[in-house]
C-alpha cells in the first residue's frame, strides 16, 4: 500500500516534467518550420523570374506570345541563333575585355592606396580618407561632358572603350574605401614581425597583406566586374557610334529591337547575357560574402 501510494504521488511529478518539454519541442518545431516557409517562398520570390525567362527562351515564336508557361516543344536552337547573329561574338568579346581589363586595373590600383590609408601613419591621413569619400557623392553625370570632351577632341579615343577602361587604372574611391576597411581587421603584429624580419613596404604588401586580404580583394573584385559587365551609361556615350565596340549591355538593346516580336530568342539573349555573372557569383560567393562580412568591422 505505501508503495502504490508514493508511485501514486510521483506519476504527476513525472507528467509535469513531460508536459514543458513536449511544449518546447513544439515551439521548437513551429519555429523551424515558419523560418523555412518564409526561406522558401523568398528563395521562390528570386528564382521564379530565372525559370520563367529560361522557360520562354527555349519556346517557340508563337508559345511565346501565347502566354503559356511550359514550352510544348523544346527549341533549344534559340541559344545558337542568337549565337549566330551578327556582332554577338564581338559584343561578348568587348564586355570581356571591359570587364576583364577593367577588374584588374581597379585591384592594382586600390590595393596600395588602400593600404597606405590603413596602415601608415601620417600627417592629413584621415583627411585625404574624406577627400576620397567624398568622391563617391559626385554623380557622373555631372562630368561625363568634359570628360567626353577631353577623351575624344583630345586623346581621340571616342568609338571605343578605352575612356572607360584607362581610368580604372587610377583608382576607385568605393574599391578603396571597401579595402581600407578590410585592411583594418589585420593585426598590426603581423605587419611589425614582417619588419622585423627585414620585409620592405613592398614586400609586405605582396608577402603579407594581399594573401591575408584575399576575401576582401576578392569582393572589390566581384563589385567591379558586375558594374562593367552591367554598364550601360558609359558605353553608350562613349562606343555607341562604333558598333564594333558594342558590348553586351548595348547590343542586347539592339537586338531587342530587332527581335521585338520574338520573345522566345529576347529571353535566349538576356540569358546568355546574366549567364556569366551567376556562374562567377555562385563559384566565388563564399569569398565575396567573408569579405562583404568583414568589412566595416573597424573604423
Amino acid at each position: 500500500m505505501v508503495t502504490t501510494a508514493l508511485t501514486t504521488r510521483r506519476a504527476p511529478a513525472r507528467g509535469t516534467t513531460a508536459g514543458p518539454a513536449r511544449r518546447a519541442r513544439r515551439t521548437r518545431l513551429l519555429h523551424w518550420i515558419a523560418v523555412h516557409a518564409v526561406a522558401l517562398a523568398a528563395a521562390l520570390f528570386f528564382v521564379l523570374p530565372f525559370v520563367f525567362v529560361w522557360l520562354t527562351s527555349v519556346m517557340s515564336d508563337a508559345q511565346a506570345m501565347s502566354g503559356a508557361l511550359w514550352p510544348h516543344e523544346w527549341h533549344w536552337s534559340n541559344y545558337l541563333t542568337v549565337f549566330e547573329t551578327p556582332g554577338f561574338l564581338d559584343w561578348w568579346k568587348n564586355s570581356l575585355l571591359y570587364a576583364g581589363l577593367g577588374t584588374l586595373f581597379t585591384v592594382c590600383s586600390a590595393v596600395p592606396v588602400a593600404h597606405a590609408l590603413a596602415t601608415f601613419r601620417f600627417r592629413g591621413r584621415r583627411t585625404a580618407l574624406l577627400l576620397v569619400i567624398s568622391t563617391m557623392m559626385l554623380p557622373p553625370q555631372v562630368i561625363v561632358i568634359p570628360m567626353y570632351l577631353v577623351w575624344a577632341q583630345q586623346l581621340h579615343l571616342a568609338g571605343s572603350l578605352w575612356p572607360l577602361i584607362l581610368p580604372m587604372a587610377f583608382g576607385d574611391a568605393y574599391s578603396i574605401f571597401l579595402l581600407r576597411q578590410f585592411l583594418l581587421t589585420i593585426p598590426r603584429e603581423y605587419l611589425e614581425a614582417a619588419k622585423v624580419d627585414g620585409c620592405g613596404e613592398l614586400r609586405t604588401l605582396l608577402k603579407i597583406i594581399v594573401p591575408m586580404a584575399r576575401p576582401g580583394i576578392a569582393a572589390v573584385a566581384l563589385f567591379q566586374f558586375f558594374f562593367c559587365w552591367n554598364d550601360y551609361f558609359g558605353p553608350q556615350i562613349y562606343a555607341a557610334q562604333n558598333p564594333a565596340s558594342w558590348t553586351l549591355s548595348l547590343g542586347l538593346e539592339s537586338f531587342k529591337s530587332a527581335h521585338s516580336v520574338n520573345w522566345n530568342l529576347t529571353m535566349a539573349a538576356t540569358l546568355l547575357v546574366m549567364a556569366p555573372v551567376m556562374v562567377v557569383f555562385f563559384f566565388a560567393q563564399k569569398a565575396f560574402v567573408e569579405g562583404v562580412t568583414l568589412t566595416g568591422v573597424k573604423g
